[in-house]
């Protein structure tokens, strides 16, 4: 609920597009320092306290979310509430839960296994269904309109790649420095520092590139450095040097802070002001989605890859992680090129025309 409603007050408060792009910058920086830092929080309250102190940490953020917001966001409407879409909801849930459980037990039974079919196959008639469903509603949850929209459709591509290669790749290296090269969970963490402070400090330059040049130099530029940083790893082992493991690191940093901004702004470019809210959600909720399915799907690649658990063997496995980081940034970069084009500038003069119709 927090995630989608900060885009939506982003977008209410700054009118001027460089400003609200320079924002998005630095909401896309807290937000990839919020991935990249949770190795390095986590590790050190498991190490130093207990691994239940990672709960605790929930309340005093809880907090500041409600003390900051009472003092600081100013309340903002649409013209007319929304109606709520059970029905949506509900297909939604089933859709995304039997994905992700299918996608991990197809990693341990096979895809083949009848049991994994069935999941999936729920997860896809569930799918079919949110789209058919949505299309006849009023008030859709998931307006289907949107994803005529080139930008907005590469946008909601790109962050669902995004956040499963960092979503996957954090945890890829996480079990690899801890069951690898037998780091505590604490030097675990602060071995990915670099990877958080790089994000930090690209997205807002994203931000900034993105008010005086547009969408596509960050995300051409941090896709492919995306793709850099897999390929970097595409040989590890448990001899792999720290240098090579850092710049590895710092490489993909650069690439989520570059691509992460630019992601809401296209999504919400030439939507009308009405609909601008609820295409940033999607965007987000896409940006969560991602890190879902990223983590089970990497995690099925490499539990098909080890015997016995995740162990001194686990270098090897990981390696096809490390390529699909690679397609990943690869297809990133493409779409930052294509849903940038005057093409793509058109479908989303004309799907924000239909939406005021």
């Amino acid at each position: 609920m927090l995630s989608p409603v900060a885009l939506s007050i982003i977008r209410n408060v700054f009118d001027d597009p460089r400003e609200r792009a320079r924002a998005i910058g630095v909401w896309g920086a807290a937000f990839g320092v919020s991935m990249a830092l949770g190795p390095v929080v986590g590790g050190f309250l498991v190490s130093a306290i207990s691994w239940r102190a990672i709960f605790l940490v929930n309340l005093p953020i809880a907090i500041a979310a409600i003390v900051l917001t009472a003092l600081f966001v100013p309340e903002s409407r649409a013209p007319h509430p929304r109606r709520i879409d059970p029905i949506g909801q509900l297909l939604v849930f089933v859709a995304l839960s039997t994905l992700t459980y299918g996608t991990i037990e197809g990693g341990r039974l096979g895809f083949g296994a009848p049991q994994v079919m069935l999941t999936l196959g729920v997860a896809v008639a569930c799918g079919a269904a949110l789209i058919a469903y949505e299309l006849r509603r009023r008030e859709p949850l998931l307006e289907m309109r949107f994803f005529t929209s080139a930008p907005f459709a590469g946008a909601g591509a790109t962050a669902v790649g995004l956040f499963a290669a960092t979503g996957g790749f954090l945890f890829v290296n996480t079990l690899y420095l801890q069951n690898v090269r037998d780091l505590s969970p604490l030097h675990a963490g602060l071995y990915l520092v670099p990877m958080a402070a790089m994000s930090m400090v690209c997205s807002p330059l994203s931000g900034r590139l993105v008010g005086r040049f547009g969408p596509r130099p960050p995300m051409v530029v941090g896709g492919l450095a995306l793709a850099v940083g897999g390929l970097i790893l595409t040989g590890l082992s448990a001899a792999t040097s720290v240098p090579r493991l850092l710049v590895a690191y710092v490489v993909f940093g650069m690439g989520s802070g570059l691509v992460n901004p630019p992601i809401t702004i296209a999504a919400v470019a030439g939507m009308p002001p009405a609909q601008a809210g609820v295409a940033a959600a999607v965007a987000s909720t896409s940006r969560q989605l991602g890190a879902t399915v990223g983590v089970a799907a990497f995690g099925a690649v490499l539990g098909g890859g080890v015997v016995g658990g995740f162990g001194p063997d686990l270098a090897p496995a990981a390696r096809p992680c490390c390529w699909i980081v690679v397609f990943v940034g690869l297809v990133i970069a493409a779409l930052g090129y294509v849903t940038t084009t005057s093409w793509a500038r058109g479908t989303a003069r004309r799907t924000a025309a239909r939406l005021d119709g």
